[in-house]
């Protein structure tokens, strides 16, 4: 179980050049029909999501809060993931723990996790267990208890987390710092788990108002996965979360990222690096943010060039060229605010940064000056779509990815019909993405050193 580990989302834990498409675990695109939900919202204004998979006994129950580290305010970052933590202290019926106890008595698994659009909360568990955790969380949805004490010692655990996983890692500090230099003004320019300053200063107080303010009905998915129906779910769903009072959800007000003019250079060197690394990341649209019609061309794009071992960057500077130990790409269009695009090369042992960013260069420029071939573009969407096919076969990955959506704002029609709009992708349209993002003048360059390295 990973309580409390920030989403993956935006890379802030893990090394720069992580794959930032994963959120929660993995966002697969689903085809036209492959998961087939039912929805329908309760009358507090809590919609609700189900997905039939009768394979095993089994259901994941997940219940997904509209607000992340984007929707901190000013100077409480990391209140989200925070809060997270805090949400297995109890309730007024249920002693701190008791919840994952209760589950592990159960033979049930959960995890939470907090990126910078959303909270989520998941159990797996066996389909006549599922009417236990739905009262168990509606309950936690209203009825958190915290202390002083219990406040103060998690805040103890969270600055541990950030410790570990954050400042003893250069690859994540350098990922932060990157990160900060690229948003100018967007709050995807906060880590997650926040910064150490303010989680410090966070209060029972503050917690507490940002727990009413976000985890509300209206404000919340419940999505249920597995050995389960629409009409089985629906009264349950009704006697548990339609119990809860309505409230107005909160709105998401967030700033706008301003026009960006400047390359921007980050350079961190540490003694404890041991493979030192090239990055390239540049303001990106997404499907909600910016401009748009770029976004499923963005995709494409990515997988052209980092899409494993036959992609270009791969073939190029792995196999071809014998200058780098990896290298390949990233994008990630399920963001509700401004996304990114990322290139990334860990140079061979010999080769200089110098180089290996000259040959990089020259990559991009070919791209830019004579796009990419039918053939190319063809391979990636054949790859690109087959992975609706793990999606169907995961218990949980309908949920996660359904759930993450409409988290963000968009729609299940927006999830099913992905493979048709990546199969309409022409090469026409990824040159005019390639060339509207890929600008100096909206991008961060990252190189990761050894002390050692000068």
């Amino acid at each position: 179980m990973t309580k409390g580990f920030p989403s993956m989302k935006r890379g802030f834990l893990t090394i720069l050049f992580a794959a930032v498409l994963t959120a929660a675990g993995i966002f697969f695109p689903a085809q036209a029909g492959v998961f087939n939900p039912d929805t329908f919202t309760l009358s507090n204004g809590m919609r609700v999501v189900v997905i039939e998979n009768h394979r095993v006994p089994v259901v994941t129950h997940m219940v997904w809060y509209g607000v992340g580290s984007a929707d901190e305010g000013q100077g409480e970052s990391g209140i989200a993931h925070f809060l997270e933590h805090l949400m297995f202290k109890g309730t007024k019926i249920r002693a701190p723990g008791e919840f994952s106890k209760i589950l592990a008595r159960n033979g049930g698994q959960e995890n939470a996790f907090t990126s910078s659009d959303y909270t989520a909360y998941f159990q797996t568990v066996a389909v006549d267990r599922l009417e236990l955790f739905m009262e168990m969380e509606a309950d936690r949805m209203t009825n958190l208890v915290l202390t002083e004490k219990g406040v103060e010692t998690e805040k103890g655990v969270v600055l541990e987390e950030r410790r570990s996983r954050t400042d003893n890692n250069p690859g994540a500090i350098l990922g932060e710092q990157v990160t900060a230099a690229l948003y100018l003004n967007y709050p995807y320019r906060r880590p997650v788990i926040g910064w150490a300053h303010e989680i410090k200063a966070l209060s029972l107080k503050s917690v507490m108002a940002f727990y009413k303010k976000w985890y509300a009905p209206a404000n919340a998915i419940l999505v249920v996965a597995g050995d389960i129906t629409a009409a089985k779910l629906k009264p349950l769903a009704e006697k548990y979360y339609g119990a809860i009072p309505a409230q107005p959800p909160a709105p998401r007000l967030r700033p706008t990222e301003p026009p960006q003019s400047a390359k921007r250079t980050v350079t961190l060197k540490d003694a404890r690096v041991r493979q030192p690394s090239w990055g390239r990341v540049y303001l990106a649209p997404s499907l909600l943010s910016g401009e748009t019609q770029h976004a499923y061309a963005l995709e494409v794009l990515a997988n052209i060039l980092g899409g494993g071992s036959s992609s270009r960057l791969f073939r190029t500077l792995v196999v071809e060229a014998k200058l780098a130990l990896s290298a390949g790409a990233y994008y990630g269009a399920d963001d509700r605010g401004p996304s990114r695009f990322g290139i990334y090369a860990s140079p061979k042992p010999g080769v200089s940064m110098e180089t290996l960013e000259a040959k990089v260069e020259e990559e991009l420029a070919k791209l830019i000056d004579g796009g990419v071939t039918a053939s190319e573009l063809a391979r990636a969407k054949k790859r690109m779509q087959s992975t609706a096919i793990f999606a169907r076969d995961s218990l949980s990955g309908g949920a996660r990815t359904l759930g993450a959506a409409l988290a963000i704002g968009l729609k299940v029609d927006d999830v099913e019909a992905w493979p048709e709009r990546i199969g309409a992708v022409t090469v026409e349209q990824i040159s005019a993405a390639a060339k509207a993002v890929l600008k100096e003048g909206r991008s961060v360059t990252s190189y990761l050193l050894t002390k050692k390295t000068g």
